[in-house]
This record gives structure tokens, sequence and C-alpha cells, in this order.
């Protein structure tokens, strides 16, 4: 794997090394979590900056937030360093615009709290045989360009990595997942109905049956409220997936950063995709359970198995899950072909493994 890539200086390295005043594009849990890095490496900041219309003469951790127009008259050149998520126009195209002009970055930092590793050229040479054959195995030679470039990224901070591999979702459910008007579609990780519009968009609204699991208490009446405004007939639990019934200490955030903690949250219901299912069919499953994806795997086993259903599964929550989910389904059911996706995100999210059962 390692000859493959074009990047093998940590963008944390590099930053040590630099003359140039370093600024933060953005605040909250994403710049906490640079700036802890940065404590690691004792790399400096020389300011923090924020989008315009969030400049209220406030601080953050101590710094003023400037505007961007401030950052130009302080500094005569300088090192940008994004610090949080965008995935929508005409944010992000103004992302890539900024960095076709200015040296710009988005460290990757871990999407999980309990996944605090960050990912870096090490950390590829220590798995390297796993991501090589997950190399292997990936159908087509996008996928092995999105892997290629989703390390590249990973390694470097460079957006225009991202920027090459991106596609649109609906060349998934266009061209790999061809889904039919009889599936029996179960979406893990439901939040609040979106992906089960988006599935009937590409159903002409028709399907076999829909089972869906959410676990945080506010989406999960968003997610009642969506079904019944779409007229739809679906099974819907108030739960998490996991590999068994149970329950866990659950994270309520009330969006998509809602997770399964080891040490604080609220107890709260977990199930299994095959105990609830018992031995019914199911011929898709989305998984996006914020760090979930292995267990959640595990409680799909026997269903994978007898039914080899289409697969849609996150793979950014943790880094191993690049490596460690499509092993794992291969290890469970061989029969697949693999396609890796990056649809349009930066930093490396919505970077989703989609498995079709070989013919």
């Amino acid at each position: 794997m390692l000859e493959r890539l074009s990047e093998t200086v940590n963008l944390w390295n590099y930053l040590q090394t630099v003359k140039k005043p370093i600024v933060l594009y953005g605040m909250g849990d994403g710049a906490l979590k640079i700036m802890k890095a940065f404590e690691h490496y004792q790399i400096e900041i020389s300011a923090i900056f924020a989008s315009d219309e969030f400049v209220r003469g406030h601080s953050f951790t101590g710094f003023p937030v400037l505007t961007f127009a401030q950052i130009q008259q302080t500094f005569s050149d300088f090192i940008i360093i994004l610090a949080f998520a965008a995935y929508r126009d005409p944010l992000l195209s103004k992302l890539y615009h900024m960095s076709e002009n200015y040296e710009f970055y988005a460290p990757d930092v871990p999407v999980c709290v309990e996944d605090d590793q960050l990912f870096t050229i090490e950390y590829i040479k220590k798995y390297e045989a796993e991501f090589d054959k997950v190399y292997e195995l990936l159908a087509d030679e996008q996928s092995k360009r999105v892997l290629i470039d989703i390390l590249n990224f990973k390694v470097s901070g460079k957006v225009s990595y991202l920027k090459q591999i991106t596609t649109p979702i609906s060349e998934v459910y266009t061209k790999i997942l061809n889904l039919s008007q009889v599936e029996h579609y179960i979406d893990l990780g439901a939040y609040n109905g979106d992906t089960i519009e988006e599935f009937l968009g590409y159903t002409n609204g028709k399907y076999a049956s829909i089972t869906a699991f959410e676990p945080d208490k506010k989406n999960y009446q968003k997610l009642l409220k969506r079904i019944a405004l779409l007229n739809v007939e679906a099974t819907v639990y108030h739960a998490g997936s996991d590999s068994q019934p149970g329950q866990r200490l659950f994270d309520n955030r009330s969006g998509r950063n809602s997770a399964f903690s080891k040490q604080e949250g609220v107890l709260t219901t977990v199930e299994s995709v095959d105990h609830i299912l018992q031995g019914a069919p199911a011929t898709v499953i989305k998984l996006d359970v914020e760090g979930a994806e292995e267990q959640s795997l595990l409680g799909c086993q026997d269903t994978i198995v007898q039914f080899r259903p289409k697969l849609m599964i996150s793979s950014y929550h943790k880094n191993s899950d690049l490596f460690l989910l499509p092993l794992l389904i291969y290890q469970m059911c061989p029969d697949y072909q693999f396609y890796l996706r990056h649809h349009p995100y930066i930093p490396a999210w919505e970077t989703n493994y989609y498995l079709v059962p070989l013919k």
C-alpha cells in the first residue's frame, strides 16, 4: 500500500517545521480536537478566524475570533487549518476555492470520542497488510482510487485529494445498487428519516418493507413525523443497533453526532437485526451508526449469510473502519462485490462502502 501513496509525511510533522503563522478557521469540537493535536506536536496557533456571519466580537479558547479580512490585514502570508466540516454549496465550493489560493489543510481528527488515535503514515504502516487486502477486494478502479486518495488525504490534510474522488450519491443508487421496487430495507441509524426518503426516491416510492432503528429521543420523534409525512408503512424501533439485544450507555446529542459511550450517557435499548427479523428477509441494509458499525454488522451476520443483502456502510467514524469493516464482511460472506465511494464532504466524512452480492 505504501508504494501507492503520494503522501508519506504527516501533516502534523510538516506543521512542526514551517515558519509561516498558522491560523485556525472555525470553532467548536473540531477546533478543540485539532488544538489537542497541536499541543501534542507543539505546533503554535497564531490566530483564529470564522466566516463573517459568525464573528461577533467574541473569543474562543482565549483567542479573539477574527474575520478573514482581519487575518489578511494581520499576516502577509499564512497557513489555513480548517476546523469544521462542510458538505453543502456554496460553502464547500468556497473552501475548495480558498484551498487553491492559500496554503490550506483540513486535518484528519477522530470522529468518535473513543477513537483518539490520529491517522498517520505510521498507522498505515501498522495495518498495511489489511489495507492491501481491502485494495485487492475492491471491484473497480474508482474504488481503488478512492482508497488511495482517502489515505493520501488523511496523511496530508490536502483537500485536493477529496475533490478529485468526489462523486454524487445518485451514482451509487443508479450504477451500483440498482434498487428494485420490492426491497426489504433496513435503516440502522435512521436519524430523522432523510435516508428513508432518499431510498424511496430511487424506488419510485415502492418497497416490500422498511425497518428503522434510531436511539436518539429527539431524532426518533423527527423520524416518526417524517414517516407520517411520507405516508409510508415502516416498523420503527427506538433503539440502537448492536451485536445483540440489551442496553448501552448512549450520549443523546439530538443530532447526527449522538453515539454510544463507555463513560457517560443514559441507558438505551439496543437490538440486533438478526434478533428483530427472526429469519425474515432483508435485501438492503444501511449502517450509519456513529462508530458502532462493527457491532452492528455482527448483529446482522445471520441475515447477511442467509439473504446476502446489498450493504451501505459508513467507513469514517473510526480509523479502523476503512479496513476492518470490509474484511469483517468478507469473512462472514465472501460472495460480494466491494465498492468504495466518497461523496461531497470536507473532511473525509461520507466515505462509504457499498456491497452488492455476486450474481
